[in-house]
């Protein structure tokens, strides 16, 4: 009888390390964020809550058409957009951002950024208007729709 108390506490002492670790896991890695308001509809409307991780080497790296939520000029604020192209990438030119003189030719993201444009493209401010944002700045991938 006491061999399966032994086992018993073993199990649940288990049980407890995985769960404290997978908390700690969540807590750094994994965050829930809002959608405020309409320049990704039809994607998401505002108000809907998604899971975003920042554990890259778990969900993949960013790549064109993933969605990703970066800081934004407010302290506690960000930004949720599509990622339309990466470094090195060339921008279609319906897209460049407004500041662009098409004279110069065909518009490349710079290395280390993300060009971002918004699902709901007459009302979203995005790259076309803020310009390409630095790889630093991103919070993580969205992970649940």
């Amino acid at each position: 009888m006491a061999s399966k108390r032994k086992v018993a506490k073993r199990g649940i002492s288990a049980f407890l390390i995985v769960a404290l670790a997978l908390a700690v896991f969540l807590n750094f890695n994994v965050k829930t964020v809002v959608v405020s308001g309409h320049s990704m509809e039809p994607t998401f409307q505002s108000g809907r809550r998604l899971l975003v991780s920042k554990a890259f080497w778990l969900i993949g790296p960013i790549r064109d058409k993933d969605i990703v939520v970066v800081t934004d000029s407010n302290p506690d604020g960000y930004i949720i957009k599509r990622v339309y192209k990466m470094g090195g990438e060339t921008v279609d030119w319906r897209y460049v951002p407004r500041n662009w003189p098409l004279a110069n030719g065909p518009y490349k993201v710079p290395p280390g950024k993300l060009f971002l444009i918004g699902d709901n493209l007459p009302v979203s401010e995005d790259s076309r208007a803020f310009g390409p944002v630095d790889m630093s700045q991103v919070l993580g991938k969205v992970i649940i729709l």
